[in-house]
């Protein structure tokens, strides 16, 4: 493999500073949201946030993910059934006493009206392994890691574009690879509604661990 030379702009002390505190403030004001409104953008948007995600690092740079962006109103409200189904069995069945009462502060239900009002469905699927153009399987690595690292990267260009998203994770997810018609090697990873919130939309009152919980000086 041919290597080049980085491409690395330093910057001054104060001016990573500034950056480190500014970015802090910005993605601290990122807030998981339910409540969406159905007011559209440009596309444009959602892709260019896409492309940032595709910049993340990957085990040997197998880049094991794929992003599929849902706009069709008739294949929204087939998640939406599909989604609800699965959550129903969740809140009704699969869940644990323990789980439900942590969802409480949440107000969750089985019921998801936002897969169908938010304007776009960005689906997050994990390539489990690639296959070649002769048919053959090969291997990807560190897949949950590297898709779990792009999906971050994902949410945080999305939030700095000035879109609410939510992180939903109906279980078992399988119904999206075939409402989606994707291949055999890629699962569904996570379901992103994406769009403004609407006029009235609330959110829990919650607090984020403090910084000496989360990090420790050795």
């Amino acid at each position: 493999m041919a290597f080049k030379k980085l491409d690395f702009k330093k910057l001054s002390k104060k001016e990573m500073l500034e950056r480190s505190k500014s970015f802090l403030s910005e993605i601290s004001t990122r807030r998981t949201v339910r409540e969406f409104s159905n007011k559209t953008f440009p596309i444009e948007i959602i892709e260019n946030c896409i492309k940032s995600a595709g910049t993340a690092p990957s085990g040997a740079n197998k880049q094991p993910w794929s992003f599929t962006i849902v706009e069709n109103k008739e294949v929204k409200a087939k998640i939406r059934i599909a989604a609800e189904k699965e959550e129903k069995e969740f809140y009704g069945h699969r869940a644990t006493k323990e789980w439900l009462e942590d969802l409480n502060q949440f107000g969750t239900n089985w019921q998801k009206p936002f897969l169908e009002i938010a304007p776009y469905l960005i689906i997050v699927f994990r390539q489990i392994y690639d296959v070649n153009e002769s048919g053959s399987q090969r291997k990807n690595y560190y897949v949950n890691e590297s898709v779990g690292i792009a999906s971050g990267f994902l949410l945080a260009a999305l939030h700095n574009a000035g879109l609410a998203t939510l992180t939903h994770t109906p279980s078992p997810m399988n119904f999206l690879g075939k409402i989606l018609n994707r291949p055999e090697n890629e699962k569904a990873y996570l379901l992103i509604p994406v769009g403004y919130p609407s006029d009235n939309a609330e959110v829990p009152n919650i607090k984020k661990k403090p910084f000496s919980e989360i990090s420790k000086k050795i």
